[in-house]
């Protein structure tokens, strides 16, 4: 009897590592990455401009994501980079570009801002909340709140009122609310 082997083909080489992918960015034969969105409700497309880097390309098309969508439609690249995204003038597509250049030059100057996702867990209350800017630019606000949590709870009376006119119908089987387990 022969002894029929198969002969294996020798493993094969890691692929090299597939550039990026992000939503509305594309790159050319000869390197450049461009950015282009498409106005909501239309076949026109809005040309963001050529780029150094896929990251740089990407921001541009989150700018105006923000823009011709909003926050709450919007599917961004980088989420958590829409607190600091400039915002166009106008839906016109020249302030649209305008935004999206300068959104791209700073991700050229500190490539850090798109380089981390955003911790896990993280709120983002910059994109479809209607908290929006007042969250992210108030410390003020942070603080009441902050100060909202160090409240005393309300005086509860035998009866389980609070002591206020028409409260003595209110009645805790259990006690009170802060009471321990």
């Amino acid at each position: 009897m022969e002894d029929h082997q198969q002969q294996q083909p020798p493993p094969a080489a890691p692929a090299p590592a597939a550039p990026p992918q992000y939503r509305g960015v594309r790159r050319r034969k000869w390197g450049k990455w461009v950015s282009e969105i498409r106005q909501p409700g239309t076949k026109v497309r809005v040309w963001l401009g050529s780029f150094d880097s896929a990251e740089a390309a990407a921001v541009a098309h989150d700018v105006a994501a923000l823009c011709l969508r909003g926050p709450r439609d919007a599917q961004l690249n980088f989420p958590g980079s829409a607190g600091w995204l400039p915002r166009p003038a106008s839906a016109d597509p020249a302030d649209i570009r305008a935004a999206a250049a300068e959104a791209a030059e700073r991700v050229r100057r500190e490539p850090a801002l798109v380089a981390a996702e955003p911790p896990a867990g993280r709120l983002d209350l910059a994109v479809g909340g209607e908290l929006d800017d007042d969250m992210e630019s108030s410390p003020r606000l942070w603080t009441e709140m902050a100060e909202a949590m160090l409240l005393d709870p309300p005086k509860w009376g035998p009866d389980g009122s609070d002591g206020s006119e028409g409260s003595a119908s209110q009645h805790w089987p259990e006690g009170s609310l802060w009471d321990a387990c």
